[in-house]
């Protein structure tokens, strides 16, 4: 790694204060953070220096950078990375000084930490080290060697992470997804409860090192995390990520081989004439064949919610995005990925799911458990539903639940069920997430929202027809009355004083609403259809 490499890390936000085309050339060989005066004997050649000049201020003599500078510069630094907090920018003294020793010196802003600086150097270094002679790795080659047998030997991963860090003396170290659920744990570490693994990850806080999969999203990114800083090498860490990161991509291709068998199960629960043998065929090549119970949930995930700050409604009565459903299909993988984490925060012991892709944009997954489970599996889900939705706040993540049935003839029955579920879910919470079940359907909005979009419509014309016409600007204010009006349980002194309205308008503008729909608001029933068809707008 060069010098200049260091400038072109658009996440560090470096300048170039001075140094030429040679002094940007030189190979850097580490880094050392000081704000000694002399750090001479601190220091190894090849190294660049991160200070935040907190030795120096205005009143100083020149000479006082100029030793400092020396100092470096007789010690063999490459560069000079000096913070700008301190004093608003580099002093001209430092700079003069960098001159006449010939020592490239490059601005750090205030919002780029020295640790980041730190990390920077040393991943570009093991990414380079790693393509180099094997007497080169981070770690010893016993031990590599051994890693790399235990990986062909598809040991679990809890072995695995163990034995990459026993010849460190096994520091405490998580394996963690961004929900917070441990994949793995060192023989030492403490179980850490999702919240707590979750809030640790974004708090920043001890060493995190992200493990690369191929398919990976934000909601099921495996992230190495060590409580404390400094307890293992930078490059060892990396090298045991990248152990890591191989194990979590063969298990994705496997999981991808199985992809035609969770289609086949997924096609057969939602086929508009299921077929109970097919059903049955598709449960057992999924592994999912002796379930005793089994659940449907169904999820979805938008960015943002709809166009009005709620998910807006496809053409065939699924929740989405409107137009050809370019963008719902998109948000499919989002929802399956979702989805999968939060289900695999379930013992497994006690559950076995498979999620696979909806047309629509929607994920549907059904999962094989004991009878008397459908409890844990609502409050598990319940749990981890608002940790996964952590991992992407600006998403508008929702579920929906059937109730639990006993045979591959009921699945289907189940997935209306968890689509309506669904459906109650982004009527409570339009932008943000929810998880529903059946016993979410409190009240007719949570109901009709379930309704598809082409049955809503035709209704709401229906009821409501003469007053949806255009041209007619009085029809609007009628609508907005009438809504008013219900929403006031038919009061006509609350209505009035809510719309800043004389009783008698108010009086009028019902007779007229009643006149052109024909029905009768002193009637529950008609006052039910009304209501039920503004909610289908």
């Amino acid at each position: 790694m060069q010098v200049d490499h260091l400038l072109r890390l658009d996440r560090l936000d470096l300048s170039l204060v001075w140094g030429d085309r040679a002094l940007l050339g030189q190979e850097v060989a580490g880094v050392t953070a000081t704000d000694l005066e002399d750090p001479a004997r601190f220091l190894e050649t090849g190294e660049i220096v991160l200070s935040g000049l907190v030795w120096w201020s205005r009143e100083d003599d020149p000479a006082k950078a100029d030793r400092f500078v020396s100092a470096l510069s007789g010690a063999g630094a490459v560069a000079l990375l000096a913070g700008e907090e301190t004093h608003g920018g580099v002093p001209e003294e430092v700079v003069d000084a960098c001159r006449r020793h010939r020592v490239a010196l490059l601005a750090v802003p205030a919002h780029t930490s020295f640790r980041a600086v730190t990390e920077a150097v040393y991943l570009r270094q093991w990414g380079e080290l790693s393509r180099r002679p094997t007497d080169l790795y981070a770690l010893p080659e016993n031990v590599r060697a051994d890693l790399d047998r235990a990986l062909e030997h598809d040991v679990p991963v809890a072995e695995l992470t163990d034995r990459a860090f026993a010849h460190l003396g096994t520091p405490d170290c998580h394996l963690l997804t961004g929900s917070g659920r441990t994949v793995a744990r060192t023989g030492g570490a403490v179980p850490l409860p999702p919240r707590r693994a979750a809030e640790l990850l974004r708090a920043a806080r001890g060493t995190t090192v992200r493990v690369e999969g191929d398919d990976d999203t934000a909601f099921d990114a495996w992230h190495l995390h060590l409580p404390e800083e400094g307890q293992v090498p930078p490059r060892v860490l990396q090298e045991i990520a990248e152990l890591l990161g191989r194990h979590r991509r063969r298990e994705d291709r496997r999981r991808a081989t199985r992809a035609t068998a969770s289609a086949e199960l997924m096609a057969a629960v939602g086929a508009a004439y299921p077929d109970a043998h097919r059903v049955r065929g598709a449960l057992a090549a999924c592994g999912l064949g002796d379930g005793r119970a089994y659940t449907v949930v169904v999820a979805s995930a938008e960015p943002g919610g709809g166009p009005d700050g709620g998910p807006g409604r496809g053409r065939d009565g699924n929740e989405g995005r409107d137009g050809a459903g370019g963008a719902r299909k998109a948000a499919a993988p989002e929802a399956a990925a979702a989805l999968a984490e939060a289900l695999n925060h379930l013992p497994s012991a006690a559950f076995a799911s498979v999620v696979g892709e909806r047309p629509g944009g929607e994920a549907m997954a059904v999962l094989a458990h004991d009878a008397d489970a459908a409890a844990e599996l609502r409050a598990v889900l319940g749990e981890a539903w608002p940790l996964v939705h952590a991992c992407r706040p600006g998403t508008a993540l929702h579920a929906g639940f059937g109730e639990p049935v006993t045979g591959p003839a009921e699945l289907n029955a189940a997935l209306a069920q968890a689509r309506y579920a669904l459906a109650a879910a982004r009527a409570a919470a339009p932008s943000a997430q929810c998880v529903a079940g059946l016993d979410d359907l409190r009240g007719l909005d949570s109901l009709v929202a379930g309704i598809p979009a082409a049955v809503r419509e035709v209704y709401r014309t229906t009821v409501l027809g003469p007053l949806l016409g255009p041209g007619r600007a009085s029809h609007a204010t009628l609508l907005k009355t009438l809504e008013v009006f219900l929403a006031h349980n038919c009061s006509w002194a609350r209505t009035a004083e809510a719309l800043h309205l004389h009783v008698n308008t108010v009086h009028y503008r019902i007779e007229r609403v009643e006149a052109l729909t024909g029905r009768d608001l002193s009637r529950l029933d008609h006052k039910l259809d009304l209501r039920a068809a503004l909610l289908c707008r």
